[in-house]
């Protein structure tokens, strides 16, 4: 259920460069869930399935259900993030927040096209997100595609 964040009328658009530091901080994350994904998924094919060593890895089955748990982990760890407070561990570290146009959390819908728009933004050499440069308002092609928008907030006063 999405609901309003705070801190409104302190936030501005977000520029390439913070943009791209959280993307390689929250990169860092990713791996490391990847290689628990590729850990498990080596568990299930030789302990449960049976697999002797010499066979894991091969067939496209195998291939698939890997790159099947690596493509929805990674959905996961965004989408929970995006959906709950509008940061990742990233955009934390960067002060950013990804939000709706009206200021509040995403929905889960917004961050499936956020997160497969995402990979078609790299896919094309990283357009999608130089495309921050030449918009108006700083948008990428995920922000343009869902609706939604990723802003800097102001520093904390201590």
């Amino acid at each position: 259920m999405p609901h309003r964040l705070p801190n409104l009328d302190d936030v501005w658009p977000a520029g390439l460069g913070r943009r791209l530091g959280a993307m390689l901080y929250d990169a860092f994350l990713v791996a490391a869930i990847w290689l628990l994904v590729a850990g498990l998924h080596l568990l299930v094919v030789r302990h449960l399935i049976g697999l002797p060593a010499e066979q894991v890895g091969e067939g496209a089955a195998q291939v698939a259900s890997l790159r099947f748990g690596m493509l929805a982990s990674a959905f996961a760890f965004f989408a929970f993030f995006w959906c709950r407070g509008g940061m990742t561990l990233g955009m934390q570290a960067w002060r950013l927040r990804v939000q709706t146009l009206d200021g509040c959390t995403i929905t889960l819908r917004q961050a499936m096209v956020r997160y497969l728009v995402a990979w078609l933004s790299v896919a094309t050499l990283g357009l999608g997100y130089l495309w921050v440069l030449f918009d108006a308002e700083r948008r990428s092609w995920p922000d343009i595609a869902s609706g939604t928008r990723v802003v800097v907030l102001p520093k904390t006063s201590r």
